[in-house]
């Protein structure tokens, strides 16, 4: 069963499993819980995680956080599984709409 997750948008976490599609909205991103919404989606649909062969997960860009949530989730549970993300064996990594705000030590 393919996986696809996106949680680019921080209020909104979208699960398709095979032909079944999940949305989850929630007014705050600190409300935004991809990995328990994705156990409720495969419960839902009567699967395991072990049912899963392949993950697409969109790698941005987009929020910071939902896009690096949702890109570690997927790199986790394809390391975990032994399945590609986004056809690969090696991690996918985010596409940030912006380079960090980091600023220096004084």
């Amino acid at each position: 069963m393919k996986l696809f997750l996106d949680s680019t948008d921080n209020t909104r976490v979208l699960v398709r499993l095979g032909d079944q599609e999940f949305i989850n909205q929630v007014d705050s991103p600190r409300n935004q819980d991809v990995f328990s919404f994705l156990l409720a989606c495969l419960e839902q649909a009567h699967l395991t995680q072990t049912d899963l062969t392949e993950i697409e997960v969109n790698p941005g860009p987009g929020s910071f956080t939902g896009t690096r949530i949702g890109v570690s989730l997927a790199n986790a549970l394809g390391f975990a599984l032994n399945i590609p993300v986004n056809g690969q064996n090696s991690p996918v990594e985010p596409i940030y709409s912006s380079p960090p705000s980091i600023t220096h030590p004084n």
